[in-house]
């Protein structure tokens, strides 16, 4: 009898619908919010303001995932992470996407189990320094050759140990690291004259330098000594959910480069070219292809707006970090920023 009842138990559970590990989506759903992980506070990518509430544009790409899946941006729950754990949280399941300005390299492309969608902001590693910090010859700092024999700070399991090891060995110079966890730690450091010198990618290096005790004090030499194409993550062999964040950011791309703005979107839906007709959901069945509703990213758009209006709201020269866009600009304004066609 034992026997029969477990045969029948088992029978129960096999005709159960059972959502399969890879099917993000379909969980994300389920669940009715997305989870994403970001920064523990990154001016222009991930930060909280003083609500609470989380700006920057790797908090749009977030939200525009939400609002392609459920029609509502504010269907998303932020998780801070510091760069040592932020791998483990996606590889657990802790969060659905990390979008945490994360650079794309090989090695973690291939032995973390996780997979780089698409690159939302090229940057490269810099280093900041005291405007008034001199060399051993008594001469002004202008050129990180000029290092040679610093102490300096940076965050701890981030490319940027490596480059700095890498681009001092090249030059013959020799340095002192001090690592912390958190940026904030690392910053805060500096700050107190810890180290000589303070690198990690040159955006964030204009977003730390807001949090010092004098930020005119302080300038960010022009040298780049790496190649930090930043990107959101997903968990490796989840074809479709890849997809899903990897077209949010193209969605915004192509609206920039089609005119399309979270100001004008509604208008365009009436507009005669087919591929702002495909963009937005009015022809063809682009949405469904990616499991998401016809007007995916006509609902990104409304919410966060265009590539150009989260990069400018965030980051641009209006911003207190001032940055240009450089060669995030759109391919046709000469940068790297470039979608496939909707079609």
């Amino acid at each position: 009898m034992k026997h029969l009842l477990w045969i029948y138990a088992a029978a129960v559970l096999w005709t159960q619908p059972v959502l399969a590990a890879d099917d993000t989506l379909a969980l994300v759903k389920a669940r009715g919010y997305l989870q994403c992980g970001v920064s523990q506070g990154l001016p222009g990518f991930s930060n909280p303001d003083d609500k609470g509430g989380w700006q920057g544009i790797d908090i749009d790409l977030c939200k525009g995932v939400a609002a392609a899946i459920f029609g509502n941006a504010d269907k998303v729950r932020f998780t801070p992470l510091s760069a040592k754990d932020r791998f483990t949280a996606l590889q657990s399941g802790e969060i659905d996407v990390l979008a945490r300005n994360t650079t794309w390299s090989l090695g973690r492309d291939t032995s973390l189990g996780v997979d780089f969608t698409a690159v939302n902001y090229y940057d490269g590693q810099g280093f900041m320094i005291r405007k008034d910090l001199s060399d051993g010859d008594g001469k002004a700092i202008k050129s990180v050759l000029q290092l040679n024999g610093a102490t300096i700070c940076t965050n701890q399991g981030t490319t940027t140990e490596l480059n700095l090891a890498d681009y001092f060995k090249s030059n013959n110079m020799t340095y002192e690291i001090v690592a912390y966890e958190k940026a904030d730690e690392a910053i805060a450091a500096y700050n107190i004259e810890r180290c000589d010198a303070y690198t990690t990618d040159q955006s964030a290096l204009y977003a730390q330098r807001l949090k010092l005790t004098q930020p005119q004090a302080h300038i960010v030499l022009p040298e780049i000594i790496s190649k930090e194409p930043l990107a959101p993550v997903v968990r490796q062999g989840d074809n479709q959910w890849s997809d899903v964040v990897r077209w949010t950011h193209f969605a915004m791309l192509n609206a920039e480069e089609l005119g399309v703005s979270s100001d004008n979107v509604r208008a365009m839906r009436n507009s005669r070219n087919p591929s702002i007709r495909r963009l937005l959901g009015v022809d063809g069945r682009f949405g469904q292809a990616l499991g998401l509703r016809k007007d995916w990213a006509y609902q990104i758009i409304q919410a966060v707006g265009n590539y150009g209006e989260s990069f400018e709201r965030n980051l641009g020269v209006n911003t207190p970090l001032k940055i240009k866009r450089g060669v995030n600009a759109l391919w046709t304004n000469g940068g790297l920023q470039y979608a496939p066609p909707v079609r």
